[in-house]
């Protein structure tokens, strides 16, 4: 089955449903980059009216696991994915609809060819940038996600 923004949309409903109901959506994804939306509505909201960090953490944290979800399908071979380590750092208030990017697919090719050639355990760090409707940066996180080929 392909990996698409629709069917990925039908998995956080099933799968993530903190994520479905606050609003995140999957809106591109291709083999170099995903968009991830969620507008601010009072469902994800904090005592001081802007987005809830956290819910701005699922969006971004999807923008990459979604990108390397869909690279280890492509490879054919059976590895697991898992979070070691994540940042973020905050630089406006988030309002409006946050649009999430990451665009490192490149560096999800590199690290599955390494832990298909090895057969250890690798470590890819992936950026995600939210930004605003006006084009103003919001927030920014990374994601060190480990990925192992099973045995």
């Amino acid at each position: 089955m392909k990996i698409s923004p629709s069917k990925l949309n039908m998995f956080l409903l099933y799968k993530l449903p903190a994520a479905y109901f606050t609003g995140v959506r999957t809106t591109h994804l291709d083999d170099t980059s995903c968009h991830v939306s969620v507008k601010h509505r009072w469902i994800n909201q904090n005592p001081f009216n802007s987005m809830f960090w956290a819910v701005q953490g699922m969006a971004a944290e999807l923008t990459t696991g979604a990108l390397v979800m869909k690279k280890i399908k492509e490879s054919g071979k059976n590895i697991s994915m898992l979070v070691a380590n994540n940042n973020a750092s905050f630089t406006k208030k988030a309002t409006g609809r946050i649009t999430f990017t990451c665009i490192e697919g490149h560096k999800i090719d590199d690290t599955i060819k390494k832990a298909i050639e090895t057969g250890e355990g690798q470590t890819v760090w992936l950026n995600a940038n939210g930004v605003n409707s006006e084009g103003v940066e919001v927030s920014s996180f990374n994601f060190e996600w480990t990925l192992k080929v099973k045995s």
